[in-house]
This record gives structure tokens, C-alpha cells and sequence, in this order.
């Protein structure tokens, strides 16, 4: 039997919630990357779309407890880029007297923002803390588990009933994922797994999500990408693909955001706001899947994850794409696993 835990970190990217926030956000978030004040303009005018508050703390804040409901384990909440900041969240852990614990973060996949920056995020929080910080042990990539796969198939199926009825059945069944740099995805992943970890297990997740549908023919594509036009980046566009798709006589989209797991502004305004309003432009049928994070299974699979380190359970997962995480193999991901590649961060 495994080291026992005494405690569960929720680790999240973090989101402003209210407009005085939006600006020291988006800074801490490129800081120190060069990103120009122009495309933070733009941005913060995505995040005052919406009052200046992004779904992503309350979305994570719903998850916990659910997880509680479910656990005796104490549950904290610790973000990246705003409050609750996880090097606070770790400090708070320490005075609490939590020696070691699991660390759920709110990414399913592999990749260098995805999750070997959650690990950096982790390092940080506890070199701040110093002497006395707990030990931290990252859980596994969960783009497999068959929770999650059936949360967004019942999401995609929920999303299809809502289109009208003249174009349900040929409607295009697309999936999403937030975009990175082509380097960035040929560097996520170790050598003998070919790199590409992120754009791989994307491709599988729809892959199960669709197979699970009885959908053979669907779509994986970007959304959300920024830096320099001249960067290549995962492609095709979301909107791009929609004008595709238009061109090619489809009369109605489903989207699915298989690459998130909670509402925040990029979902509801790259694909709410901008897919939806191109694909009213051209007269095309739109409906966009749930999110997998609200759907019950979602907590239970968190659970599971928990208990598949403390009992040595074997993971549940479908298909053969590898994933990566303390329960795999029972080993964590590789030292050089995900190294970054220079590009900007991306804002939420």
C-alpha cells in the first residue's frame, strides 16, 4: 500500500472575478513573456464582455464540493495566476498541518501548459513555503478515463437534441482543444512516444468520445491561439473550420470543447460568442456541447483518481494512447517530460 495522504489540492489556472481584476490577471499571466499591451487590450475586452468575471473559480469552486461530498479527505483550492494563489493555498496547507497530499489539476491532458507547468506551479508554491511545506504528488492525465469520455459524449448528445430538427442528423460533429505552437506539441512528450503528447491524446479523447456517439466521421480542431501570426500553431481555427464546413454545403455544427473541463472566457467567447455568431452569418445550424466538469461523474472520477493512488487500484482508461501521472506504471511523468517551448503564455 502506497504512502497515505492527508489532504486534496485542487490546482487550476485561475480567473479575475470582477473588472478591477481583469488587468492584473491577464499581467501576471504574461509576465515576462513580452506580450504586447494591444493584445491584452483585446482581452480584457473579452473578460468585460462578461462583466469582468470568468466562470473558471466558481466552476472549480462547485467541483470541490462535489469532492467533499464524496470524500473525508480535506479538500483546498489553489490557482496559478490568480487568487486563491497556490503558493497562499500551499502556506495555508502547512499551517494546517498537512504533511503530504494529492493534487488534482483541472487539465485531462499531457503538454507543456497542460501539465508539466501545473508541476512547476507545485515546486514554486512549496520553495516558497520553505521547510515544512507538504509533499505534493500530481495525479494522472485523465483525457481516458471512462468518466470523463461519457460526460462529453452525454454533453455532445444533450447539445445534438437542441438543434432544430431539419438539420440534426447531418449535422458535423467537431471537437476542440485550446491551440499551442506546433514546437510546443512536437516537444510534449518523451522521445519514445514520438512527442506530440497533447495533440495525440486531444485526437484520442475525441477519438473514444465519438466511438462512444457511434459518430465515425467527425472533426478535431484549435481555438484560442495567440503570439505572432508568423509562430506556426495547431490548426485548423474553430471559425476557420466553420467556414469550411459551409463551403461544403454542412448545414448545422455540434461543438465540443473535449480539451476543457470547465467554462471560462475562452469557451464562451471563442466559441459562444465568435463560432456562434459566424456560423449565424452563414445560416448554419450551431449548438455547443456542456463542459465535463459539471456533470456528476466528473467528481467521481476525481474520487477514483484518489483512490487509485492510496489503494493501488488498477486505472481505468480506454484505448491504448499512454498517458502520464503518479498512477501510471506508479511512476510520475519523466524529468524531461513536456519541456517548454519559447512562445508567449496564453491569457485564460
Amino acid at each position: 500500500m502506497r504512502e497515505q495522504a492527508d489532504a486534496l489540492l485542487v490546482l487550476s489556472f485561475g480567473g479575475p472575478e470582477g473588472p478591477d481584476e481583469v488587468r492584473p490577471f491577464l499581467e501576471r499571466v504574461v509576465r515576462g513573456r513580452g506580450v504586447p499591451p494591444e493584445r491584452l487590450d483585446a482581452v480584457e475586452e473579452h473578460y468585460q464582455h462578461f462583466g469582468g468575471v470568468s466562470p473558471l473559480n466558481a466552476r472549480n469552486r462547485d467541483l470541490i464540493a462535489a469532492i467533499r461530498e464524496r470524500t473525508d479527505l480535506p479538500v483546498y483550492f489553489g490557482n496559478r495566476n490568480w487568487h486563491p494563489l497556490v503558493e497562499d493555498t500551499v502556506a495555508e496547507m502547512t499551517r494546517d498541518g498537512v504533511r503530504r497530499a494529492l493534487v488534482f489539476a483541472t487539465s485531462a491532458y499531457g503538454g507543456y501548459s497542460a501539465c508539466r507547468q501545473y508541476q512547476e506551479d507545485i515546486a514554486r508554491a512549496r520553495k516558497a513555503v520553505g521547510d515544512g511545506a507538504p509533499q505534493l504528488v500530481k495525479l494522472r492525465h485523465f483525457f481516458n478515463h471512462p468518466d470523463f469520455v461519457a460526460a462529453n459524449a452525454d454533453a455532445v448528445r444533450a447539445a445534438t437534441a437542441g438543434l432544430p430538427a431539419d438539420v440534426r442528423d447531418a449535422a458535423r460533429l467537431v471537437f476542440t482543444a485550446h491551440s499551442v505552437p506546433t514546437a510546443a506539441d512536437a516537444a510534449a512528450g518523451p522521445p519514445e512516444e514520438g512527442g506530440h503528447r497533447y495533440s495525440r491524446q486531444v485526437a484520442e479523447a475525441a477519438r473514444l468520445v465519438a466511438e462512444d456517439l457511434g459518430v465515425a466521421e467527425y472533426d478535431v480542431v484549435w481555438q484560442s491561439r495567440s503570439g505572432p501570426p508568423q509562430v506556426p500553431w495547431l490548426e485548423p481555427d474553430i471559425v476557420d473550420h466553420i467556414d469550411a464546413l459551409h463551403a461544403r454545403g454542412v448545414p448545422a455544427v455540434v461543438v465540443c470543447p473535449v480539451g476543457f473541463v470547465s467554462d471560462h472566457v475562452e469557451v464562451v467567447w471563442d466559441l459562444d460568442t465568435e463560432a456562434k455568431e459566424r456560423a449565424a452569418e452563414l445560416g448554419m445550424g450551431f449548438a455547443r456541447a456542456s463542459t465535463a466538469g459539471p456533470d456528476p461523474r466528473f467528481a467521481d472520477m476525481v474520487v477514483e483518481l484518489i483512490a487509485e493512488h492510496l489503494h493501488e487500484s488498477a486505472p481505468r482508461h480506454l484505448g491504448d494512447v499512454p498517458g502520464a501521472g503518479c498512477t501510471v506504471n506508479g511512476m510520475p511523468c519523466a524529468v524531461d517530460c513536456c519541456m517548454p517551448a519559447r512562445r508567449p503564455a496564453r491569457p485564460e
